[in-house]
């Protein structure tokens, strides 16, 4: 069980899974997401001030998954091999996104700085994986990109600094727009739209969120449906 880890918990999540699967051959793990961020919304006053702009931003939602290692030919259909994953905590950022449980529910709290601090950091993450696939470091739009949409402000940043094209993360702009900002559930929910769009799925791609630290998970994925 992997409690509260926000944002970038779908990806922890995965993590995890693929670790548990790759020390017990054989075995298929079911990764559950839940989220229930309805509990954060309350009326705001003076005297109990909060972020309406994460409040309005966050959704509620359910996703599910299933991870295993090697799949039975002509019986399993795998999707995506999850080559490399990692994580990365920022210094000094524990305040950046501040979630609390409270007697009133879930209390969030967002920085103005979150999407100026990723950009900020987001490219030498990115190149980390990358370097392991073989694609040079700035060939970016050589790769998909399945990215929790934390808000659009940034998806915009990480747009911008990777230099990608419009594309690239349309499934996570989707997923915005019909789900919110769904916490760890997200992911699923891009990986999804990915799929059935089933365009600019090229053979490489990262899987990334952005989480309560700020933490970074990060997945090397290759695509498996060419």
């Amino acid at each position: 069980m992997l409690y509260f880890a926000g944002c970038s918990g779908g990806v922890a999540g995965l993590r995890v899974a693929k670790d548990i699967a790759e020390n017990n051959p054989g075995s298929r793990v079911l990764l559950a997401t839940s989220e229930t961020t309805i509990i954060g919304f309350k009326p705001p006053s003076v005297d109990r001030p909060y972020d309406l702009v994460g409040v309005a931003l966050f959704g509620d939602g359910a996703g599910a998954m299933i991870i295993g290692s090697n799949p039975i030919r002509d019986i399993e259909r795998p999707l995506f091999e999850l080559h490399t994953a990692i994580q990365h905590f920022l210094p000094d950022t524990e305040k950046i996104i501040d979630g609390r449980l409270t007697e009133e529910g879930i209390s969030f709290k967002l920085e103005r700085e979150l999407p100026q601090i990723i950009e900020d950091n987001i490219e030498g993450f990115c190149d980390k994986l990358i370097s392991i696939s073989g694609i040079n470091d700035r060939e970016y739009n050589k790769l998909f990109w399945a990215v929790h949409p934390g808000g659009p402000a940034i998806l915009n940043r990480l747009e911008k600094k990777l230099d990608l094209s419009p594309e690239k993360l349309s499934a996570s702009r989707r997923a915005l727009a019909d789900y919110g900002n769904a916490s760890s559930n997200t992911i699923v929910y891009v990986l999804e739209y990915m799929l059935e769009e089933k365009k600019d799925i090229t053979d490489w791609g990262l899987i990334l969120a952005f989480g309560p630290g700020i933490t970074f998970e990060g997945i090397l994925t290759k695509n498996l449906t060419l």
